[in-house]
């Protein structure tokens, strides 16, 4: 089976060609013909040698994913649903704002975090994605819509930090300036708050955002909406991220989906505020979205509003995050293994 080019990042792929008697910077060629000049065919790569063009023909193939639907919300958003080449689907969102075209990244075919309002927990996780697929999500709705995606979000269907060697390879591949040249701050990983990770990511060269799914400001009723706090719980989390920002001096990000009667209460914001207090942190409160499989409930934005401005008058920076996508079931929390039920 022939090897996929979006695995390869620049210096794994020039390593490739010259343990096979190329020279280095040939890859630096491949990878202007393919990400800059969005050429995926070998034979219309000008200046390689037939030599190289014969070779990757014989030995590569840049993989682009099988689209098995699209759908389009009122507001813009496009979700994708993609076909592995196991067969497992995938789905990737595609969302316009003012500053560009930001791209939900899935990083596994389902999940284990078992977060009670997700629907990309309600099947466990089959595998996780190679960087390949993780870089093939975006230069296939590159090529497919003809745009140029200026941000990613790895916030789609699974863990990141679950499948971290390949999230941080894709993270290096899709930053590479002779490449797809996404700056750092373009790029936004989330996690549940897999601890270990956070002080791993602390220390990577490449300095992409952080953002924490935290969705309860005490451990009882993060242990109720997130097994995983049972394992790693809020002291520790908040522990990681202190010394994340000693290391990076970069914000962090605190994701808060309200929940009617559940979460969303003042008293709720007075613990997070306490909470977040001294950390260089930005909340983004999320309206829930409804998931037929869960008992949780929306908020009504006066509450979602009382609950912002009590953040705001007690120093805590926070936005209320715009619903995209919802009708398609393309926002935060609703998508899945496949489309089966939506």
């Amino acid at each position: 089976m022939k090897k996929n080019l979006l695995d390869y990042s620049l210096e794994k792929l020039g390593s490739e060609l010259a343990s096979s008697g190329f020279k280095k910077f040939n890859a630096t060629q491949i990878f202007e013909w393919v990400y800059q000049k969005r050429i995926l065919d070998f034979e219309q790569m000008t200046n390689l040698s037939k030599t190289l063009k014969e070779y990757l023909v014989k030995n590569f193939s840049v993989h682009l994913l099988n689209e098995i639907t699209r759908q389009t919300s009122v507001d813009g958003t496009t979700k994708f649903l993609f076909s592995l080449d196991d067969l497992h689907s995938i789905e990737t969102v595609l969302m316009t704002h003012d500053y560009g075209l930001s791209l939900c990244v899935t990083s596994q075919v389902g999940c284990n975090m078992g977060c009670t309002f997700c629907a990309s927990g309600l099947k466990k996780r089959v595998r996780n994605l190679s960087v390949g697929e993780l870089v093939s999500q975006i230069v296939s709705v590159e090529h497919l819509l003809g745009v140029k995606i200026t941000h990613i979000v790895v916030m789609g269907t699974g863990e990141p930090f679950d499948n971290y060697d390949n999230v941080i390879d894709f993270i290096r591949v899709i930053n590479e300036n002779k490449g797809l040249a996404i700056g750092q701050r373009h790029i936004t990983v989330s996690t549940c708050g897999i601890v270990p990770r956070i002080y791993q990511y602390a220390k990577e060269p490449i300095r992409s955002n952080l953002a924490i799914s935290l969705h309860a400001p005490n451990d009882d009723l993060r242990n109720q909406l997130m097994p995983i706090n049972k394992r790693y719980p809020l002291r520790d989390i908040m522990k990681a991220c202190e010394v994340y920002f000693e290391e990076t001096s970069r914000r962090i990000t605190f994701e808060y989906i309200l929940l009617k009667g559940e979460n969303d209460d003042i008293k709720h914001a007075d613990e997070l505020s306490d909470l977040l207090r001294g950390l260089n942190a930005y909340v983004n409160l999320i309206p829930y979205n409804v998931v037929n499989e869960f008992s949780h409930q929306k908020t009504e934005i006066s509450r979602a509003m009382a609950f912002y401005d009590r953040l705001t008058k007690r120093g805590i920076v926070a936005t209320l995050r715009k619903e995209q996508g919802s009708d398609i079931n393309a926002a935060c929390g609703q998508l899945r293994l496949n489309s089966e039920g939506q």
